[in-house]
This record gives C-alpha cells, structure tokens and sequence, in this order.
C-alpha cells in the first residue's frame, strides 16, 4: 500500500481528477443547452436529495407543472405551453441537476476512498478538500441563480449566470492543475522565468472572456447583432448604453456583447504573439507544445464564436462554444503548469 507520507504523486488519483474534470465539462455543457432551450427555471424547488427523482406519475407531472405555471416566465413568455412542451424544457434541467449530483458523488467517494486507504498524496489532500467545498458551493450558486428568476423575472439574472459559470470553470482549472500535479508530483524545483506571470495573466484574460460570455448568454445578447464586423451596421452600437454603469455593463445586449468581441480580439491577438514567442524561446518541448495548441485553441474558437453569431446561436453551435472555451482554458492551465517546471 502506497502511503501519502512517502509519495507526492498518485496516477490513480490523477486519473479520478481528470474524470471529475471531464464530468465537469459535461456539466457546463449541459447548463449551455439548458440557457439556450430556456429551461432553466422549469424546476422551481432546491432539493438536493429528494429532487434526484423525476416525476413518475401523471400526479407528479400535474404539481411540477402547476408550480411552473405560477411564475412569471410561464405567465409572460410561454403561457399556454402544453405539458409535453413542459417536459421536454423540464428534462434539460433535471438533467443538468443529476450531473451535479453525480460529480459530487463521483468526487467524494473515491475522496474517501484514497484517504482511509493513505494513497491520496499528503500535499493534495487540503486542495482536494477545497475542491470539495468548491463543488458544494457551485451547487448553492447554481440555486442563487435560479431564485433571481422565479418571482420578477422571466430569466435568470445575467450576473448571477456570469457568477454560476465563472465558478463552474474555476473548478475546472483547479481539478487540471491538481490532476497535473498528482500526475507529475511535486517540482524538484520551479523555474523563476517570466513566462510564469505571463502564463497566468492569459488565464486571467481567458477567464475574464467566459465571464464577459456569460453576460452575453445571460442577456440573449447573442440572438441581436447577428452581423460581423459590424453591429447593427455600425462600429459602435448606438444603443450601448443603459440607464446606468451597471445596467450598461450587466445588462446592455449592445454593450455585453460589444466588450465580448472586443476582448475577443485582444484574447486572439495575444494568443498568436504568446504561441510565437513561446516556440522561439528556450522553454521545454512540452512547454512549446502547450503554448502552440492554446495559441491555435484560441484562433480557432474566436472563429467558432463569429460563426456562433452569425448563425443567432443554434444549439448545437452555443454548446460547442461553450466546449471550446473550457478546452482553451484547460491548455492554457496546462501551459501555466508546465512553465514552472524544468
């Protein structure tokens, strides 16, 4: 038996970290297509336990259907959905719920697992724990953000949306970079260059383009200024403006979607320089490899983006969207880890 006192590394728990992170992108997957189907406030109770069932009676299809048919989403966008209608916006939400639980499960048992049996490495298991409570919380979030949209309005609130994502791909780097770590152990030693606060100002940036993505979903942003470059025809969409800051940066479709692209841009521009310095430098192999697939991540997924637009967001391209935007992230994680070793 492999004792965590002894080793820094642990391939088995890589492995589980990495499914835990694949089960997490499904996840935001899932809660893409639950946005884009506007499914989201079809369940309109938190219960984590009892709420893993589905309704198995035409009894319980009648009361889940009698609850949704008393908020205003119903009243003032779908009034008059029949129940088969009902069912089919209910099953994306209980679905992306069942992910949930299923991570949590899949996370905390084996959790369990590698400690009482001491094969979780020692200098993980804080990490590990806070990835745990992390996890917790994005659940707690997931219903904050669900309650913005059942007494006053018809959708969820586009920040609480950003705030929900925003965290759900925080927890996906941080399982890459522990997986990473499990995998490879503990640096012999870490190398002070500069690409390590280069590597970790693209994550930011990257991330800060998920949560400007966010407020795009979370506004239907992506369903108005359906021409590129332009907006509307013009350079600047003359409706940027909202009523105040915060209504313009939140809650202006002109405005999310005006820092979305523009930001976009920026995301691309820095992505090729980064890939191109990066192969020039002295940095490892795998260091360059890193650098060139996240550089190429990137291009590729700020066209997927402008084809997503052009197109007014069908599903199946707002989910690939949504895919491309966690592989971006995850290489630029793996980038960032990869730089600090020899």
């Amino acid at each position: 038996m492999t004792s965590f006192l002894r080793s820094d590394r642990s391939r088995p728990v890589a492995i589980w970290l990495f499914v835990v992170a694949a089960l997490v992108l499904a996840m935001v997957v899932v809660g893409g297509a639950t946005r884009l189907t506007d499914s989201g406030l079809s369940i309109t109770q938190w219960k984590p336990v009892a709420g893993a069932m589905p309704p198995l009676s035409a009894q319980d299809w009648a009361e889940e259907f009698a609850r949704y048919k008393e908020i205003p989403q119903y009243q003032q966008v779908n009034k008059g959905m029949t129940l088969e209608a009902f069912k089919a916006i209910y099953w994306w939400e209980w679905s992306h719920r069942l992910l949930g639980r299923l991570v949590g499960a899949v996370f905390a048992l084996p959790f369990v697992y590698f400690l009482v049996r001491r094969e979780l490495p020692r200098r993980l298991i804080v990490r590990c724990a806070g990835l745990f409570v992390l996890g917790g919380l994005q659940g707690a979030i997931g219903w904050w953000m669900v309650a913005s949209g059942l007494s006053e309005r018809v959708s969820v609130a586009p920040e609480r949306l950003a705030v929900h994502l925003g965290l759900a791909f925080a927890l996906l780097a941080a399982l890459v970079w522990t997986a990473l770590d499990a995998w490879a152990g503990a640096p012999r030693q870490t190398i002070p260059n500069p690409w390590n606060r280069g590597a970790w100002a693209l994550i930011g940036l990257i991330f800060f383009q998920i949560l400007l993505g966010a407020l795009v979903a979370g506004n239907d942003a992506g369903f108005a200024y359906n021409d590129w470059p332009l907006m509307n025809g013009a350079l600047f969409p003359k409706d940027y403006a909202g009523a105040g800051l915060w209504q313009t940066l939140a809650h202006s479709q002109a405005a999310v979607q005006f820092n979305h692209r523009l930001v976009a841009y920026l995301l691309t521009i820095v992505g090729i320089v980064t890939t191109w310095v990066a192969w020039r430098s002295p940095l490892p192999s795998e260091a360059k490899a890193l650098a060139v697939a996240t550089g190429v991540a990137i291009v590729l997924q700020a066209m997927l983006g402008v084809v997503t637009l052009i197109f007014a967001v069908p599903i199946g391209l707002g989910m690939a969207h949504q895919i491309m935007a966690a592989i971006v992230l995850s290489l630029a994680v793996a980038f960032a880890w990869r730089v600090r070793r020899p």
